[in-house]
């Protein structure tokens, strides 16, 4: 029985977006799963042999959950709102031609504990409160390098952000909204203090938002263009790796494992620190970010913790070329408060 066509989008998965879809898709038109219109469509099947090396990194379980469970948790696939659990069953029993195995359970094939990259709780802690240079804790720093490329964004030439609060007298100018020299540059969330990055927001609300406003101040919003450049994309690594870059179900289920740590990486650059627990605070970020630069990528690209807008930490401020600034008023300042644990 012939199969309703697929697309990207009921995946929304990279690989599956810009390298299978290129190859195997034959039309244009409207997706029979999700319905997205001027869709490049795929046939289900053609997608099988993906899809089979994919649940070769989970084995059936009878207190397991169905593998639609896995790869929406896991991989964060068929997330179109459209996708449901039954469409998403629907799909995956029409690309592996078996209705039947969707239904049963699974659990994820254990990952080898000796490539394991580390227990990130205990490096942060004994660097943060221990040891600073030469540490106890084992990380393997060659295992985390070859995760990198997993996270690798392309960034064409664009405009950035960076604000200043004015603090009385004329607009800063252009030449005085770059990095700081490295006398002055303080601890910040991706350098150590006397290694100056240059801290960008994607539009001008994100910089602003970054230099923690009050209502009523004025701020100053540079526009810094960027030329292409390859970082690492850490605003959600469980949505930006894709399983299926990878050759073997061995390499998924070490890839499966390790992606817990990224997600853990990518937090330390949102987590919220106060002003006087910088120093320490920042430390495992910092290393985090020395680290991506030793593997010769430009810069970090992370979630913005106080506005909707994203941020990029640039570890060379020289490719930046400033065009211009304006000056803007914060009009307001919204808080959202939580009620603390009990102690």
């Amino acid at each position: 029985m012939a199969t309703k066509p697929c697309c990207p989008a009921c995946f929304d998965d990279r690989f599956l977006r810009d390298e299978v879809a290129k190859i195997k898709s034959k039309r244009i038109g409207s997706c029979g799963y999700c319905g997205t219109a001027n869709a490049p469509l795929l046939e289900p099947h053609d997608l099988r042999d993906y899809f089979e090396l994919l649940i070769g990194a989970y084995e059936q379980d009878p207190a397991g959950h169905p593998l639609v469970y896995w790869l929406k948790t896991d991989w964060l696939l068929f997330t179109h709102s459209v996708m449901d659990e039954a469409h998403a069953k629907e799909l995956l029993g029409d690309i592996l031609d078996d209705g039947q195995l969707v239904r049963k359970s699974f659990s994820p094939t254990a990952a080898d504990p000796t490539m394991a990259v580390g227990d990130w709780t205990a490096l942060r802690t004994e660097m943060m409160h221990k040891n600073r240079w030469f540490l106890d804790t084992p990380i393997k720093t060659d295992r985390l390098a070859n995760l990198l490329p997993h996270l690798v964004v392309e960034l064409g030439a664009a405009d950035w952000h960076r604000a200043r609060l004015l603090s009385g007298g004329a607009a800063y100018e252009i030449g005085q909204m770059g990095a700081p020299p490295p006398r002055l540059a303080a601890n910040g969330r991706a350098n150590p203090a006397g290694i100056p990055y240059l801290y960008l927001g994607s539009k001008p609300e994100t910089a602003a938002a970054e230099v923690r406003p009050h209502t009523g101040e004025q701020a100053c919003v540079a526009v810094f263009e960027v030329p292409a450049i390859r970082a690492i994309d850490l605003r959600d690594p469980r949505k930006h790796v894709s399983p299926f870059f990878l050759a073997d179900s061995v390499s998924i289920s070490q890839l499966r494992a390790d992606l817990e740590l990224l997600q853990r990486l990518a937090d330390e650059l949102t987590r919220p620190v106060l002003p006087h627990g910088a120093a320490i605070d920042y430390i495992p970020s910092q290393y985090l970010c020395e680290f991506i630069k030793k593997q010769k990528y430009d810069g970090v690209v992370y979630r913005s913790s106080v506005s909707d807008g994203f941020n990029l930490a640039l570890f060379d401020p020289s490719i930046a070329k400033g065009k211009a600034v304006e000056q803007y008023s914060v009009d307001k300042v919204s808080v959202t408060v939580s009620r603390a644990p009990s102690p």
